[in-house]
């Protein structure tokens, strides 16, 4: 295995590199760091790896600068600080900010450049964040593999030769490799939380509706607006509800966002959870390491006093088939249409294959498979009624068994992070992080250490609707428990 190696750097910036956002922006405000040294550091650490990640794919570092040495001048003039005032981040670049690119890796909408900020973003920048760059995604996000035509392959920081999951996949990489404290995802079918889990951080897909997805292409129509989330992904467990709470809330735009509960996880009893340990789904069997991993933390808990129970629900075998059917069940726009952009007729299914088996083509086999998937799935219209119902029974099932109280162990994924290409082998593993979208519970990716190949492990914790605060109360125990994020070797 090759490990991405830094240069040298100072035990000041090696601090830097490993405290949270919450930490930053506090020692920032007391005037114990500045903006500038901070942004730098990070800036210093993207360039070193970079090269090998290929996470950050639009260079922001010339404003990101001049925007920390204001951050610095206002601090010095007494102005208001908001709570990430001089911290730096990253942005998935599918999200909408003026005069950047914004494809989503589809080479139709090269030279593209919006003029509006997606409100998420917006939100963030207004709380004082310090946009480094855009990073890389899967193909209109749709895929589990950080690749496209416009920018390559992102690599692991773990090792280059594994993926990083998709399609906040620059985001995971980059954060992961201890090049920015925290950044911003979205999540249809587990966009956060692999990269997160891959990355070897903690990523949070809220309930859905909590944070509105305006502004990202390509747009979360009709039920879609809530089984699609916008989320944080982030080095350390602290900072996942400050972020939340900063995104969080209607912005008029966005359909599916609303006003609902977000309570303080620093107040939640961990004692007092039920703790619902689901070993896995039933149909994809999970990796050794990961199932030790899942049972020490679910006995940590227990050692708390909370109440484990291990339990499985049937209907989670069907998890593939009930997201495709409430998905394609929702409408909008299709994928098709989605890769048919500047095309003239559209997507045209076999002329693409041909393409693609020619070497000519401007898209990535995953995203001309799924296509063809789609179109498939159309044609079956009685089976996806009976999908869709399935799914909603299953909804029920969950949020009666979770309740007020409850938490929910699942694995992230069935094993750590794979090899290139693996995943065309096993296209649907990731629907453990996939069926949660369906559900609209919210759910955290936590690191667990590393496995004997020196890849992360982890799990993710749900809970019911508008308990978000519970799920993330279990990572801060979570992380002060097995460590958290562990910087990748030789960092």
């Amino acid at each position: 295995m090759t490990a991405i190696l830094p240069d040298k750097t100072d035990s000041r910036s090696e601090k830097i590199l490993r405290s949270s956002a919450t930490e930053l922006a506090r020692a920032i405000r007391h005037g114990e760091l500045r903006s500038i040294e901070v942004v730098n550091a990070h800036l210093d650490r993207i360039a070193a790896v970079n090269p090998q990640l290929n996470a950050v794919v639009y260079d922001l570092a010339p404003s990101a600068r001049a925007m920390a040495k204001e951050a610095d001048a206002a601090r010095e003039r007494g102005a208001d600080l908001g709570p990430l005032h001089g911290v730096p981040c990253t942005i998935k670049e599918s999200f909408a900010m003026p005069e950047t690119p914004f494809t989503s890796g589809l080479v139709a909408r090269i030279g593209i450049r919006p003029s509006e900020t997606a409100t998420a973003v917006k939100r963030l920048v207004d709380a004082g964040a310090i946009p480094m760059g855009k990073t890389n995604v899967s193909e209109l996000c749709m895929w589990m593999e950080g690749n496209n035509k416009v920018y390559g392959r992102t690599n692991n920081p773990y090792d280059p030769s594994r993926i990083v999951g998709g399609s906040s996949s620059g985001e995971g990489a980059i954060i992961g490799a201890g090049g920015s404290p925290f950044g911003l995802g979205s999540d249809i079918g587990g966009s956060i939380r692999m990269p997160a889990f891959f990355n070897g951080i903690f990523g949070h897909k809220p309930t859905g509706g909590l944070i509105p997805n305006s502004g990202q292409y390509p747009a979360a129509e009709n039920n879609s607006a809530r089984y699609c989330t916008t989320g944080p992904l982030a080095r350390n467990a602290e900072d996942l509800a400050l972020l939340v709470d900063i995104m969080r809330g209607p912005d008029g735009i966005c359909e599916g966002a609303r006003e609902m509960e977000f309570g303080d996880p620093s107040k939640v009893d961990l004692s007092k959870l039920r703790v619902l340990h689901v070993p896995d789904d039933g149909r994809n069997r999970v990796h050794a390491e990961l199932r030790t991993a899942q049972n020490e933390v679910a006995r940590a808990l227990e050692s708390l006093g909370a109440q484990v129970i291990e339990k499985r629900f049937p209907k989670l075998e069907r998890s593939f088939e009930i997201w495709a059917a409430m998905l394609a069940a929702d409408g909008g726009t299709t994928f098709r249409e989605l890769m048919g952009e500047g095309k003239d007729g559209g997507f045209k299914l076999l002329p693409e294959l041909f393409r693609y088996f020619l070497g000519v083509s401007d898209h990535t086999l995953p995203a001309v498979i799924l296509a063809a998937l789609e179109q498939v799935g159309e044609s079956m219209e009685e089976k996806q009624r009976e999908l869709v119902e399935l799914g909603l029974e299953l909804r029920r099932e969950l949020s009666e068994e979770l309740g007020e109280d409850g938490i929910m162990l699942y694995p992230s994924h069935p094993v750590p992070a794979p090899k290139h290409g693996v995943p065309l082998l096993f296209p649907f593993r990731w629907v453990y992080t996939g069926i949660l979208n369906m559900m609209e519970i919210p759910a955290t990716q936590v690191p667990l250490g590393l496995s004997k190949k020196g890849l992360p492990l982890g799990v993710q914790v749900a809970a019911n609707h508008e308990r978000d605060h519970l799920t993330i109360a279990a990572a801060l125990f979570l992380e002060k428990r097995f460590g958290g994020w562990r910087p990748p070797p030789g960092s």
